[in-house]
Formats: structure tokens, sequence, C-alpha cells
């Protein structure tokens, strides 16, 4: 089983928001100074609700591990991954672990973040592809969601690992035989790293978080 979705929160209702929210979800909340990113935090938490209701899976208790990664500890087999940029939150579940990772199609990146923490042949790729910046955010989000999927996040360094974009997405020198997706979702990248390749994702209205 495998779930992937995503929502624009920039018209989120925040007060009908904090009061979905549990109390420590709501501590978190009320830090946040800037109203965006109150409404990416909602928005991620209230998505992810959302799908696990979808699969019968209530009242989930939310742990952290050791690496900061956060886990459902009452459920077996039963994993998610978060992730937000600009003004879209994404959400993956599965029965297996997951890394989720979504990022703005900046134009104007800057290409030196490739040169100095990517893997050189990622870079070359990057430098002669026809549109440098989106190739940049192909290999971005292949590597967040491989990244997100170990649990490590940037404990693993971006250039200890290559990816490869062919006819099919892969994980040089893998043994685990893992499944990369990548998709284009407005301005944004989106990709999946798993055990499961997704086919399509899902767009949530933040009406329906509510």
């Amino acid at each position: 089983m495998i779930k992937v979705a995503y929502c624009d929160v920039s018209n989120l209702d925040m007060i009908k928001a904090y009061e979905l929210l549990p109390e420590n979800r709501k501590e978190k909340f009320d830090k946040f100074r800037f109203d965006k990113d109150k409404k990416l935090s909602a928005g991620a938490y209230l998505l992810l609700v959302k799908l696990l209701n979808e699969e019968k899976i209530t009242n989930p208790l939310f742990k952290i591990d050791e690496y900061g990664k956060a886990y459902i500890s009452n459920y077996e087999n039963i994993y998610f991954n978060l992730s937000h940029s600009g003004k879209l939150v994404a959400c993956a579940i599965s029965d297996m672990e997951i890394g989720v990772d979504i990022e703005y199609n900046d134009p104007e990146i800057d290409l030196n973040i490739a040169k100095h923490y990517f893997y050189n042949s990622e870079y070359r790729n990057i430098l002669k592809a026809q549109k440098p910046s989106n190739e940049f955010f192909k290999y971005w989000v292949l590597k967040e969601s491989y990244m997100k999927y170990t649990g490590l996040g940037f404990r693993l360094d971006l250039d200890s690992f290559e990816i490869v974009i062919d006819e099919e997405i892969k994980l040089k020198n893998d043994k685990n035989n893992l499944k990369f997706s990548l998709f284009d979702v407005e301005e944004y990248k989106l990709a999946t790293c798993s055990k499961y390749e997704v086919d399509k994702y899902l767009k949530i209205t933040s009406s329906e978080l509510i």
C-alpha cells in the first residue's frame, strides 16, 4: 500500500485548522511568526491525518526516533513522510519505509549548490541539460527523497550517493531495489523513494483538510 498526496495550503483557514491540531502541534504552530509557516505546519499534519483516516488508521501516536524522524508507535508497518515548499505540502503513507520531497522549481537557483554538494556526474548532467535549473530540481527532490527514506536526512551527505536519471531512475550500486518516482506538480517537483513505484498522486484542497 502506498498513497501520495499534495495540497496548496495558501488559503487554509487557520482558525478551523488550529482547532483540529493536538496540543503539541498547537505549540509548534504558535512558535511560527509568519502565517505562511503556520499554514504549512498545520496543513502538513492535517493532510497526514486525512490520508491515515482513509486507511482506517485512527488515533495515531507519533514519536521521534534517534535521528529525528517521526513515526507512528501504535501501528505496525505504517510509515509516513512529509515535505513542504512554498505554498504546497506533500505527504506519503505506506506499509513500508517511504521518503517524499517537494520543492519549488526555482529557475534562479544557484547551480553552485550542485557543484559543491552533488555527485560530480549529477552536476555535469545538470550543466549540459537544456534547462539546468529544471534538471537541478529533479536531482534535488530525488536525492532528498532517498535521504528521508533512510531516516538520516541531511546526516547523509548529498555527494555520498549517486542518482542516475535515465529511462528509469535509480540509485547507483543499489542493493535494495529501491523505486524512485518523479512528478511535475504545478511549478514544483515531487519525488518519492520506496520499495514501491508510484504511478499517481492525489491533489487535496485545503477545504478538504478541515
